[in-house]
């Protein structure tokens, strides 16, 4: 086969990107479904809720699915349980903790940092080639959402007197999520994303209750004292934003790398202007609309390299 025919058979990465950005439009209402839980349940209570849902309705796509779950190696363990640990524990009492200090646009705008950060350390670390125009989408992307996010509410940049607690635990979702991202190489290849994410989420569900109980914030009273809202939060969250989509991000670290993947988080700002809009007739601006173009722009820089490449060789 030539290398032109080798070039044409290769399936275009198109429904990985959609499925992509689907997943960072979920993640996008996390934050909000995150901000109306932190004021009916301690943080670590309502993370080990979350995961506890997840737990379940991955184990019951499994069952369904047919997926028999193989037995880890004793490395694929201790890789399984660092990303048990940052992704899922560090992550999540980050997360709750830093919505009790600052609002959801304000930590969504430290969350847009991801891609920059996954960019940096796939370098770094695992020498992947970061040319100018992936460097450039990052920036780009960055810029997008920093835009829409501070046009949307521009008092976030003041920030109250302990905000700068909460910019600091809602970086270490950022530093947790980057580890999460990177260190998955190995057993996306050999597991597969549906047992990574499977085991990872269940171990990480231990380490959260585990937690929960020794400093005593298992609450029967506060769990029973839930409203319909805060058990669809935490179905969203469950479900949606960590099951389903934790298995759909693994599939796209899987085909096209942890950089190309990390940078459709920057939609997360975007979904969550564009449901506002329109399900609460909250006002969409210009400047929303240009940083909305940015962000696009910015996808598209940084998986353009692979098109061109693709291009040259037909």
């Amino acid at each position: 086969m030539t290398i032109c025919e080798q070039t044409l058979s290769k399936p275009s990465d198109l429904p990985v990107y959609l499925k992509l950005a689907a997943v960072t439009m979920v993640w996008g209402g996390t934050f909000v479904a995150g901000r109306f839980l932190a004021d009916g349940l301690s943080p670590l209570l309502a993370a080990s809720l979350r995961f506890l849902l997840a737990s379940v309705a991955l184990l019951l796509f499994v069952r369904m699915a047919r997926i028999p779950l193989v037995r880890p190696s004793a490395r694929h363990w201790l890789q399984l349980l660092l990303l048990g640990f940052f992704g899922i524990f560090f992550y999540n009492l980050c997360f709750f903790y830093g919505l009790h200090y600052i609002n959801a646009s304000r930590a969504s705008l430290i969350v847009a940092l991801n891609p920059a950060v996954i960019g940096l350390a796939s370098w770094l670390l695992f020498k992947e080639r970061l040319n100018r125009a992936k460097v450039a989408g990052i920036a780009i992307c960055m810029a997008g959402a920093s835009m829409v996010i501070v046009s949307r509410a521009p008092q976030l940049l003041a920030g109250g007197a302990d905000a700068w607690i909460g910019d600091l635990l809602i970086f270490g979702c950022v530093l947790g999520w980057g580890i999460y991202s990177l260190f998955s190489r190995e057993l996306n290849q050999t597991l597969g994303p549906v047992q990574t994410v499977t085991y990872s989420i269940l171990l990480g569900t231990v380490m959260l209750w585990i937690a929960c109980i020794v400093r005593g914030e298992v609450s029967v009273t506060a769990i029973a004292n839930l409203g319909a809202p805060q058990w669809l939060s935490l179905l969203y969250l469950g479900v949606l934003g960590s099951a389903l989509a934790y298995i759909g991000y693994y599939d796209g670290i899987r085909k096209i790398g942890a950089t190309r993947s990390g940078v459709f988080i920057a939609l997360n700002p975007l979904t969550a202007v564009i449901l506002g809009a329109l399900l609460l007739d909250e006002p969409l601006t210009l400047a929303m609309c240009l940083g909305g173009g940015l962000i696009l722009a910015g996808i598209f820089l940084c998986n353009k390299p692979l098109a061109r490449a693709r291009k040259k060789g037909i």
